[in-house]
């Protein structure tokens, strides 16, 4: 039951990881050290994306689970989650390119914003 409760807790952190590195820079409008914690963590969901890879919090989600006596499952967080909402298909790798531009091009923005702000401020 703990270890269930525990990969429950990892799912859940995940997938607020994955808000937070999709949407955190929106976040930076308002707190400004917020940019310290999300800019470490857009390029690591960046970097997982393009490079095709499994965050190590599926791994251990799947690991908690099998001690548990549950399934775990072979693909990706997004793909055994949040594809079947959002696409009817697999993840591809092209789908993969989309949302590590998606997410490069919304910080790309909104830290464009935030700095541009910041001059404004300065002026």
């Amino acid at each position: 039951m703990l270890l269930r409760l525990a990969a429950d807790a990892v799912l859940i952190g995940h997938l607020l990881f994955i808000l937070f590195v999709v949407f955190g820079g929106a976040l930076a409008f308002r707190w400004r050290w917020v940019a310290l914690l999300h800019l470490p963590a857009a390029a690591w969901g960046f970097c997982i994306e393009i490079s095709g890879r499994i965050c190590p919090l599926t791994y251990l989600e799947n690991q908690l689970r099998r001690a548990a006596g549950q399934a775990g499952y072979s693909e990706s967080f997004i793909e055994h989650y949040l594809l079947p909402i959002i696409y009817p298909q697999s993840l591809t790798t092209d789908i993969q390119y989309l949302l590590a531009g998606a997410v490069l091009l919304t910080n790309t923005v909104i830290y464009s914003r935030i700095l541009s702000r910041n001059r404004q401020h300065t002026k």
